[in-house]
């Protein structure tokens, strides 16, 4: 699996969020975002379109104005007035909020893709022009095409953002964003190579981002893949046509922002790979309006939890080989309320289950509810077994509240995947386990991988029993004789001040 940026190794990232940061003021977090992520792109697309630009005078034809010149190679045409020299002059004028506004106005018009998708609030009051212009002077000082390996520092940056966006917002961020190490983990066992790739809740792109990486990190060719997704936020859908358009990914997200159950952007597509995180045990979601729906084949979901829903959608997408990859909260695994028990028995007698993967906590910003990782697949290389892997102990902290998944951890989870695929996988005990579907059966169809993995056996220090059993007693008297004489000094302290015990 390819190096990945974490948060411990940021450099260039941290220092545009904290100088994107100074432009906050008042603003709310979901306004600031786009105006911080909408610049971002705008010097990017600036960046690539000045390059070839650049090429086109030297070869000294003529055609550095023929915009065919740039579509043809997947670079976006910037107008005159949209270019980052004209944005730069404008820096320290009152102006420059308007400036950058008829910027993005002028790229949506030459670039069809793009429609009503830029921002354009830079020139609203409450955004401190004296501040912005500081920001774009620092962009202006900043080239953002690096080539080699590390070429797509934008979409690092952008991706960043992202992830400090979802830390500021809470729970509102679990609309935009997964966390990269439990998207990596996803990608890394479904290992989408090429095909359809499907995200019926794409938030702002991650999922799509993750799998071209990991085709390119293999030697493959991003266009042996395509992509497909909606989401029915319509700022997270703009966010992550921006995130894919920076990455060169042309993906079909449908023509506007769309609810998932009720406007299927894509009813006929059979996806190759899923990978989704949909919103946890969302609720109200318009079952007494779809009780009849055709996707619902293995039981209508309940009206108070989509878990299932969202399932269940998924599965009806799936090419006849398809596999999907997705989060849920950790209730689906046993559920039996709302007849979700009943649902979660007829997707394991379809063999559908081909491994769940309990999740540590801490993962994410937006919720403490623990999660695992289902993956299901319409043509299971181990028919009739399950793979259960206990992950809830991997990880490590980087701040007090937030836990990642290292490279390791995800190479592991990775490398356990593909041996009980091979049928080469021995079990072992407290972290994973092959599980026939009649042990399944004999367990009411629950999923929960600590039922079945077991308890992780302990080493012998080699101290006998009698011996260990002394030891541990004579320090127990020790504590308990310890705990006396401080009792009788806080005893001794109070009394000192006229209370007694």
């Amino acid at each position: 699996m390819a190096k990945e940026t974490s948060t411990a190794q940021i450099g260039f990232e941290k220092q545009i969020w904290d100088a994107a940061c100074v432009l906050r003021g008042n603003m709310d977090a979901s306004e600031y975002k786009t105006v911080v992520l909408g610049l971002i792109f705008l010097k990017y697309i600036s960046d690539r379109f000045e390059e070839k630009y650049q090429a086109l005078v030297d070869e000294g034809d003529g055609f550095e104005e023929d915009v065919d010149e740039y579509t043809s190679e997947g670079i976006f045409f910037v107008p005159a007035n949209a270019r980052w020299k004209v944005i730069a002059e404008a820096a320290h004028t009152p102006e420059i909020g308007t400036v950058i506004d008829d910027a993005m106005r002028s790229i949506e018009k030459e670039n069809k893709r793009l429609k009503d998708i830029l921002p354009k609030n830079f020139a609203r009051p409450e955004l401190d022009k004296r501040r912005l212009g500081e920001v774009v002077d620092l962009f202006t000082n900043v080239q953002m095409i690096e080539h080699g390996n590390e070429k797509d520092i934008l979409g690092r940056t952008y991706e960043y953002c992202l992830s400090k966006f979802a830390e500021q917002e809470g729970k509102l961020a679990g609309e935009f964003y997964t966390p990269s190490c439990v998207v990596r983990t996803l990608v890394s066992v479904l290992q989408p190579y090429r095909g359809r790739v499907y995200d019926p809740c794409c938030g702002s792109g991650g999922m799509f981002v993750q799998s071209a990486k990991f085709v390119e990190s293999h030697a493959g060719n991003i266009n042996d893949i395509s992509v497909y997704g909606q989401d029915s936020n319509p700022t997270t859908w703009k966010m992550a046509q921006m995130n894919l358009a920076i990455r060169g990914i042309d993906a079909d997200l449908g023509h506007y922002n769309a609810d998932t159950f009720f406007n299927d952007c894509h009813p006929t597509l059979r996806a190759d790979f899923i990978l989704a995180n949909p919103p946890f045990n969302l609720s109200d979601w318009g079952a007494d309006k779809l009780a009849d729906d055709v996707r619902w084949q293995y039981g209508l979901p309940p009206a108070g939890n989509a878990n299932f829903a969202w399932l269940q959608h998924m599965i009806y997408h799936l090419a006849p080989a398809g596999r999907i990859g997705m989060v849920l909260a950790n209730g689906s695994l046993s559920s039996q309320s709302g007849g979700e028990g009943e649902i979660r028995r007829n997707i394991i007698n379809a063999d559908l289950v081909d491994c769940i993967v309990a999740m540590p906590t801490q993962l994410f910003y937006t919720t403490q509810i623990p999660v695992s990782l289902w993956f299901l697949s319409k043509d299971k290389k181990q028919a009739g077994k399950t793979l259960f892997i206990d992950a809830r102990k991997m990880g490590t902290m980087v701040t007090r509240k937030l836990r990642e998944l290292t490279d390791e951890d995800i190479q592991k989870i990775a490398d356990t995947y593909n041996a009980f695929a091979d049928g080469a996988l021995e079990n072992v005990k407290g972290f994973c386990a092959v599980v026939s579907t009649e042990e399944i059966a004999k367990q009411d169809y629950i999923l929960t991988p600590g039922r079945y993995v077991g308890v992780e056996e302990q080493e012998d220090d080699g101290e006998p029993f009698e011996e260990k059993m002394a030891r541990l007693t004579s320090e127990l008297a020790d504590m308990f004789k310890k705990s006396h004489e401080l009792e009788d000094e806080i005893r001794r302290k109070l009394g000192a001040i006229g209370y007694e015990i």
